[in-house]
């Protein structure tokens, strides 16, 4: 009873400044209305669907988390409606970054889910032709691979490190110390095993002649 007494005398400021919240889901930075610098008028609408979750990882070796594309592309100066469906039971968000701070504080817009369940929001998008990092900000989901990008007017680039999309901006490596125990440890395994497979012929010829 007492959360929810909290959550009416917060109401009003949970509700502004394109901000709303509550107990299973928040959106930051929701911009319907105001255009972007540049922008002259709204070029159109548009909606795309994005699910957020493990099973939409399952396709990418070594990934964990993952939106079910990495890539979408809309005109300047759209109106953008993000349906976001989240599958799992954790949080995952869907965070645009790099907008203009004029229109969108702190240069990000963001939808957030708590559980199963979905949320929806709009933005307008700028009129620049440019590349937008999606991904979901919390603690190393991104890393995990819930990672995509916006384009729009076709973007600037292609973003490194999308699962199934672009190559990582640095590759795992695992280079190998020598050392002088290593190298006897290597010397002394292919000799045990030249003298493995030496016996094992013997063994069989001497079977064969017998």
């Amino acid at each position: 009873m007492k959360h929810w007494i909290f959550l009416l005398l917060l109401f009003p400021i949970l509700t502004v400044a394109g901000h709303r919240m509550d107990m299973d889901s928040m959106v930051m930075n929701e911009n319907p209305m105001n255009l972007p610098e540049g922008c002259g008028k709204i070029a159109g609408d548009k909606t795309i669907i994005v699910k957020a979750g493990r099973e939409f990882a399952k396709k990418f070796p070594g990934v964990v988390f993952a939106y079910d594309q990495q890539s979408w592309e809309v005109s300047p100066c759209t109106r953008l409606t993000v349906r976001f469906i989240n599958k799992d039971h954790i949080r995952h968000q869907f965070m645009v970054h790099g907008l203009p701070e004029k229109t969108y504080p702190e240069g990000m817009f963001t939808i957030e889910v708590s559980g199963p369940g979905e949320e929806s929001a709009s933005l307008i998008l700028p009129p620049a032709k440019k590349t937008y990092l999606v991904h979901c900000d919390i603690a190393q989901h991104t890393e995990h691979g819930m990672k995509a990008q916006l384009k729009v007017a076709g973007g600037d680039k292609d973003l490194a490190s999308l699962p199934g999309l672009t190559k990582p901006a640095r590759p795992d490596t695992y280079p190998t110390r020598w050392t002088a125990s290593s190298v006897i440890l290597l010397l002394a395994a292919l000799i045990g095993g030249g003298l493995l497979v030496w016996l094992l012929r013997w063994f069989w010829q001497s079977m064969i002649s017998e």
